[in-house]
């Protein structure tokens, strides 16, 4: 039986499916009405154990005269549990795919019965003008508040998406409408989200009794730099791939190689063994120098300056690694379709083996002593708990879902590359805290560490590029995968016309992690709130400010960056006092 085909069948027990398509053989889209798209869903993902991985809306008039949705679930087993899980041979990826005409744009909310959902469905408004009917949070997600009604930036429309806007008067507070807390128990998802492709400041309001926070809203998207509509209309596809290189500054790599393998997939192109091995190797390095930098961050919030400085200085070892491997220490500009555009020497691995037996030992000793730190752990345990029916219900991915017990990895559940071919394991916690994620992240260095000691000892011969030979299929889609060190990276493509893609959907691990922090901040007090957004380890350039709502007096407080790592490093302060 083809993978994934008793799941198939198991949806057909209750849903009319209309069509199903397999491209590759593991990537399984079925063909639903709309409205039976919110309980398709639903099955697959509670019944069934998918986990939401993207949603893809698309404008796909000029190819059959609709819109069409696609809610690509990675299907793993629930994994509440022990044992809760798939077999291997199982695993796969299947994707609900509906379509609208394009004279009615509504569809019923999925959210109403997958929370994870919801900020996919807010952005489908945004950018495409297609309604989720019963959506709990209909509020603008991507674009600004003063963003003219009907323009709608990623529709295929000829020029629409490149209207001015008339110049408005911006006030000191934007007309966003932020949530309050309406009482407890109250399950209000509605969260303002962080596009990974965006490099943007963020408004938090933590809504506090006293000095313990009861709830928070947060609205994030201040800027959109509108890389797959830029990548839609002028670049082929090894443009692509610097492109997704500069999605984000620590894991670039990962959204390289996961945009390249999209487009590659499409077309069932194979890169050589040696290409598949260095791929995994800078993935790896990605992982240490982004961990390395987490972990010290988390010590740095707290004020424990000293192990943060020597965190940084075995850093250090894993960026002069990369430079090894790829020739620069941060962008690389080595991921091309059909392979890489640069191979390693002899010598070059001999040294990168040398880099990693320091990183190891340094990495061991750091790390006791941080443990030996009374103060240290006691400030990361039962912070910001994640609870795991939380992270069931909202998807979140990396260290962040792991930390909760959760043995969710790409590089686990849908092996790309070289890596079946390798032993690691995958660390997981059972905390659900601060202390947990950042447990988790400790040990995927020395599993990091490992892969590309293995990579290297066993490394193919041969090329590293072959010119593709297969034309580009229009119409053709797939995604790509990989395990960046934040957590799941998710691109999907599907193919134009005159080697061009006609769609680019770039999902990053910081997009599914951001829902679930409202969640973390509860019960916790306003000194660890830079702690937990820490651990979360967001991809954002900063904190634009913070705004403090005390519930009894109704005093408000705007917390500068200073404020809030002040009051992070000392427990004694509190934000409203004095005011």
């Amino acid at each position: 039986m083809k993978v994934g085909q008793e799941l198939i069948d198991k949806v057909k027990e209750k849903i009319a499916i209309q069509e199903v398509y397999r491209q590759p053989e593991d990537q399984i889209t079925i063909t639903v009405d709309r409205n039976d798209l919110p309980e398709a869903v639903r099955i697959l993902y509670y019944d069934l154990g998918g986990w939401l991985s993207t949603m893809i809306p698309n404008d796909e008039r000029q190819i059959n005269g609709n819109y069409a949705l696609y809610y690509v679930l990675s299907m793993e087993g629930n994994k509440m549990f022990e044992g809760d899980e798939l077999p291997q041979e199982q695993k796969c990826w299947i994707t609900v795919k509906t379509y609208l005409p394009a004279s009615d744009l509504t569809f019923p909310s999925v959210t109403l019965k997958v929370p994870a959902a919801v900020w996919y469905e807010r952005e489908a408004y945004d950018m495409f003008g297609l309604t989720a009917v019963g959506l709990p949070d209909p509020r603008r997600l991507m674009v600004s508040d003063d963003w003219p009604e009907g323009l709608f930036p990623l529709r295929k429309d000829s020029m629409d998406y490149r209207h001015r806007p008339d110049p408005v008067d911006h006030k000191d507070e934007p007309d966003y409408e932020f949530m309050k807390p309406q009482g407890a128990g109250v399950l209000d998802v509605p969260l303002g989200p962080l596009h990974i492709t965006s490099d943007e400041p963020g408004h938090f309001r933590l809504y506090c009794d006293g000095d313990t926070i009861i709830d928070a809203d947060y609205r994030l998207f201040y800027q959109h730099r509108g890389m797959e509509k830029l990548a839609e209309n002028r670049m082929n596809y090894d443009q692509m791939g610097y492109l997704a290189e500069r999605v984000c500054g620590i894991c670039g790599y990962a959204h390289a190689i996961a945009c390249i393998e999209s487009a590659e997939k499409a077309i069932g192109l194979e890169i050589p063994l040696r290409a598949q091995a260095m791929r995994v190797i800078c993935l790896e390095i990605e992982r240490l120098h982004s961990h390395l930098l987490n972990i010290g961050l988390a010590c740095e919030v707290t004020g424990n300056m000293n192990a943060f400085m020597h965190i940084f200085r075995i850093r250090e070892f894993s960026m002069e690694l990369a430079q090894l491997v790829t020739g620069g220490r941060k962008t690389y500009g080595n991921v091309v379709m059909g392979g890489l555009r640069r191979d390693m020497t002899g010598d070059e691995i001999k040294k990168s083996l040398e880099l990693l037996k320091t990183i190891e030992k340094q990495l061991q000793e750091v790390w006791d002593a941080v443990m030996d730190d009374k103060h240290q752990v006691a400030r990361w345990k039962g912070v910001g708990i994640l609870d795991k029916q939380v992270a069931r219900d909202f998807s979140p991915v990396g260290p962040n879902v792991r930390g909760s017990g959760f043995k969710r990895d790409s590089r686990y559940d849908h092996p790309y590359d070289f890596l079946d071919k390798l032993d690691f394991n995958i660390p997981t916690e059972d905390g659900c805290d601060v202390f947990a994620r950042e447990t988790v992240r400790y040990k995927e260095l020395l599993e990091s560490i490992s892969i590309i000691r293995q990579c290297f000892e066993m490394m193919p011969g041969g090329q590293t590029i072959i010119t593709p030979q297969t034309m580009i299929k229009p119409e053709a889609y797939a995604l790509g995968n990989d395990e960046a060190p934040r957590g799941e990276n998710i691109h999907w493509i599907m193919h134009g016309n005159a080697q061009k893609v006609y769609r680019w959907r770039c999902r990053a691990a910081t997009y599914n992690n951001w829902p679930s922090l409202r969640f973390q901040f509860r019960g916790n007090t306003i000194a660890d709130a830079a702690l937990i957004v820490c651990s979360l380890d967001p991809c954002f350039s900063c904190t634009e400010r913070v705004t403090v709502v005390d519930v009894n007096s109704k005093k408000t407080k705007i917390l500068t960056h200073k404020d809030l790592k002040r009051y992070s490093q000392s427990l004694k302060s509190h934000p409203l006092k004095n005011m």
